[in-house]
């Protein structure tokens, strides 16, 4: 078995690894062809992998050009303990008023851990204007936990 075998996660693990974590790097492709990485927060819609953004970003205006996007989230301050999941995908831009709604009710659950209110409710409106959700769909997943390597998971 290769080195590469031996540390690539398990679709469970990746999806365990994407639900702990908080932030995603995304990369878009410009105009002039080089990428345009950005730190971006995301929840899960209905299974899918998501993010929100205001729709005049420039991560949008190029994902509007070319849907192309990767994805990398990580995780680890020595390499005996690096993990990461590279998401190589398509991006899907919806304004639609429900969909942004429902995404912002999502991630203000899952980085503010309270149940939806009255009040988040009335705040994630107000935050949601101009607002679009970038939903991935994936296409390829890259994996590695080098915890493996030493026999730990």
């Amino acid at each position: 078995m290769s080195t590469r075998d031996k540390i690539r996660m398990t679709e469970p693990e990746v999806d365990a690894f994407l639900e702990e974590q908080r932030t995603m790097a995304i990369a878009t492709i410009g105009a002039n062809g080089r990428p345009h990485v950005v730190a971006m927060w995301y929840a899960f819609v209905d299974g899918a992998l998501c993010f929100w953004t205001f729709a005049k970003s420039q991560k949008v205006v190029n994902l509007r050009r070319d849907n192309r996007i990767t994805c990398l989230v990580e995780d680890g301050d020595v390499y005996a303990n690096l993990r990461g999941v590279e998401l190589i995908a398509r991006a899907h831009i919806s304004d639609d008023e429900d969909e942004v709604l429902k995404f912002g009710l999502a991630e203000s659950v899952r980085y503010q851990n309270v149940a939806v209110n009255e009040a988040m409710i009335a705040a994630v409106k107000k935050m949601a204007n101009k607002r679009v959700v970038v939903r991935i769909e994936i296409e390829r997943v890259v994996s590695w936990d080098h915890r493996k390597l030493s026999g730990r998971d």
